[in-house]
């Protein structure tokens, strides 16, 4: 009779486990292909809203991932695994994979702040990172820029973000400056005048805001003139080294020096003074 007991307590226990199991591969069926079609209805829903590709993947895959998490404890749990076991287990590895991976998740979190507030876009030439260089793309962990020599750099996007970002190109225009020294002698009306004369002449240069030409320093050998002037992003570079090379030309031609450093030397001939003299 004990026997039978055991027999008929084992089969009842089976039935139950086997049962578990069946719920429980049936949770896990049915809710990755749940979790699937939320994922692409979410994908879907940040296309029409125009989030960016990038982004999208990310965010899709996310998704996704978590509730395949959420379907996997909830199918152990279905088949008779203990709760508070696993989710310990579960918090214990989540923090131990966290600080392994500090340094990823830093980057992979500065990745999706820079995809969502856009400070600069593919194209835009910004300072990040301690470089300068056109941005090529923006990933998840790095940001990868095209630096003015030709070099390519990959800057992790921790780094990207966690210092100022300098956007050459986003509001379209840019002011340069020039600084040029004309002797003590020249017209300082007569210099400015040529320099206005180049900036209609050129027309890169933007009439809003105005060019200006202010008088600087009073140097040692020369009366400093600072340039200033507006271009767009593109033509500033341009703009700037031609503009110098005209104000050189233009200069040599109106008869205005541009001075460069020099010192007065005073030559004293005869006999030095007795004391002197006894000194040497």
């Amino acid at each position: 009779m004990p026997d039978l007991l055991a027999r008929i307590h084992f089969s009842e226990s089976a039935t139950r486990l086997g049962i578990n199991v069946l719920a429980a591969l049936l949770i896990l069926l049915i809710g990755i292909w749940l979790a699937a079609r939320v994922a692409n209805l979410v994908q879907r829903a940040m296309h029409r809203a125009s989030v960016d590709d990038t982004l999208v993947g990310f965010l899709r895959n996310l998704i996704y991932g978590v509730l395949v998490a959420v379907l996997v404890v909830s199918a152990l749990i279905t088949a008779g695994v203990p709760s508070a076991p696993l989710v310990a287990a579960l918090g214990a590895s989540g923090l131990a994979i966290g600080l392994a991976l500090q340094g990823s998740l830093s980057n992979l979190a500065w990745g999706v702040l820079l995809i969502i507030f856009r400070p600069f876009r593919a194209g835009d030439f910004i300072h990040a990172g301690g470089l300068d260089g056109t941005v090529e793309a923006v990933n998840l962990m790095y940001t990868l820029l095209s630096l003015p020599d030709g070099r390519e750099a990959i800057v992790p996007n921790a780094k990207v973000g966690g210092d100022a970002i300098i956007n050459a190109n986003r509001r379209g225009t840019r002011r340069f400056e020039l600084k040029v020294g004309i002797g003590y002698k020249d017209d300082i009306g007569q210099a400015i005048g040529e320099i206005d004369k180049l900036f209609a002449a050129d027309p890169r240069i933007l009439k809003e805001p105005p060019p200006t030409v202010v008088t600087g320093t009073l140097a040692e050998s020369s009366v400093e003139l600072i340039i200033r002037a507006w271009t767009r992003s593109e033509d500033m570079w341009g703009a700037q080294t031609e503009l110098l090379r005209k104000i050189k030309e233009r200069f040599a031609e109106a008869g205005i020096s541009i001075p460069f450093p020099q010192r007065e030397l005073t030559v004293v001939q005869g006999a030095l003074p007795d004391g002197n003299a006894k000194a040497g």
